[in-house]
């Protein structure tokens, strides 16, 4: 069924006569505020920092003014007098700040009209909620002398993607937590030192650079960088330097692992050496953490990077190393959506078995600390819409923390696209092994190195810390 068609309409200056007025109000929204900034570039530190905000004259983030004063450019605009008007002049006075929250009513009153130009005069005010006058003046317009009648376009929904405020959001996570040696393994290109630095930058890590110290002081040359203070770890080749940072994990001289510039197999082969590497009883996978601007919390996805086609003992392993990483994170009871193409058990789909049998084995306890349901076809572990449109009753759906996807390529092209088609700020991290991973990429944003390298941090001190004690439910 057809929605009734809305229509637009102006009133011409033979039909304005002088003490008509017209208003509408609107309330200001923090992302109205973010809007203006990014259209207008007015990024003036009291409407957009809250931190700078406090110490203001208004002690709390304020709307721009001309937010205000664009309200009434929506009425003569779009209502009266309308469509044709033409704006000559505006003059405002601003009385007080306009507070998040705040409600204007904007008004405008003909106070006079000249014949000769059809140029009109209106008297402008804006109270707020508390009947306090917040704007006035006068604007100046060039009535219509004919009549528009035309169906109204709605606007485009707009989405605010904020990624400095997310990054700033997840740093937020590991302000004050001590600094983490991590032993970065062959950092031979500007993108692999660099990445260690910026961690290092943001107090993050005690970076161990083990490499080939000729190249890498070149790199770091080449770059304008300082390795004052820095330890460097003089290896001959890559090979050398996966061997040489993966000791020094192993005998506990460094807590985490960053890839450099060597392949991945070549440091992995290294980490999963039965004799010298840093194996534990738990399968080793990988974790991202996509921020996406429009979904309400974090998301991690696994495994999207180690194991190519995991097998249902060893998807056992992945789910736990993610619930692990969420707890790390705060995340008390996180909700795990197996996901396959459909949402129900099929024999000819080997993922919805899977994932049947992993949400019975949480049942009997063989995965523990998250709520687990499966199979999910990713619309309904996300959107609650979908979830409920196909009669999915489930705590999970809708509202997943963790994502398990059923084999390495649909983990991948899932993270990827939300990072490029829906500019989610990316994270992530090896698990399973004795210490946290971070495999870095040529392609990987400064922003997602840090934030990796704070997975990293957080984990470790999660680590460290003593077990919580917790209380016996009767």
């Amino acid at each position: 069924m057809n929605r009734a068609t809305v229509w637009i309409e102006n009133v011409t200056f033979a039909e304005i006569a002088i003490g008509q007025s017209a208003s509408l109000s609107r309330t200001l929204r923090p992302e109205d505020i973010q809007l203006f900034a990014a259209l207008s570039g007015d990024l003036n530190p009291t409407h957009i920092d809250p931190e700078y905000a406090k110490s203001s004259q208004f002690r709390e983030i304020v709307g721009h003014s001309m937010w205000g004063g664009a309200l009434f450019s929506a009425i003569l605009g779009t209502q009266f007098p309308g469509p044709g008007t033409v704006y000559v002049r505006q003059n405002l006075t601003f009385h007080r700040p306009i507070l998040i929250g705040d409600t204007l009513t904007a008004r405008v009153v003909v106070r006079n009209k000249f014949t000769h130009n059809h140029h009109i005069l209106f008297d402008c005010t804006a109270y707020n909620q508390d009947g306090l006058l917040v704007i006035d003046g006068e604007a100046e317009v060039i009535a219509p002398t004919e009549k528009v009648r035309r169906p109204l376009i709605e606007p485009p929904e707009i989405t605010i993607s904020d990624k400095a405020r997310r990054y700033q959001h997840l740093m937020s996570l590991v302000d004050g937590l001590p600094p983490i040696r991590m032993a970065v393994a062959h950092p031979c290109s500007e993108y692999a030192l660099l990445g260690a630095l910026e961690a290092a930058d943001a107090g993050l890590i005690t970076p161990v650079l083990v490499g080939p110290r000729p190249r890498i002081e070149a790199i770091a040359a080449t770059l304008e960088r300082s390795l004052s203070g820095i330890e460097i770890v003089d290896t001959p080749h890559s090979h050398a330097s996966a061997e040489e940072a993966v000791r020094l994990c192993r005998t506990g001289a460094c807590a985490a692992l960053m890839k450099g510039s060597l392949h991945t197999d070549e440091l992995m082969s290294e980490v999963v050496n039965k004799e010298r590497g840093l194996r534990t009883g738990r399968r080793i996978s990988h974790v991202f953490m996509a921020d996406v601007p429009t979904y309400p919390h974090p998301l991690l996805i696994s495994d999207a990077a180690i194991n190519i086609e995991p097998t249902l003992e060893e998807k056992v392993d992945i789910i736990q190393n993610a619930i692990d990483l969420a707890h790390a994170l705060g995340i008390a009871e996180p909700k795990v959506a197996i996901l396959s193409a459909v949402e129900t058990v099929n024999p000819k789909i080997r993922s919805t078995l899977d994932a049947a049998a992993l949400c019975k084995m949480a049942d009997r306890g063989q995965i523990t600390g998250g709520l687990l349901d499966g199979p999910l076809a990713f619309d309904n572990a996300i959107s609650l819409v979908a979830a409920k449109v196909k009669g999915i009753r489930s705590a999970v759906a809708g509202n997943a923390d963790i994502l398990i996807v059923p084999d390495l390529e649909a983990g991948n092209m899932l993270a990827k696209q939300l990072e490029y088609l829906a500019n989610a700020l990316m994270s992530g991290i090896v698990l399973g092994a004795r210490v946290p991973i971070v495999l870095t990429s040529r392609a990987d944003t400064a922003e997602t190195r840090v934030a990796s390298c704070a997975l990293a941090q957080i984990l470790v001190t999660a680590k460290a810390a003593p077990p919580r004690s917790t209380s016996a439910v009767g």
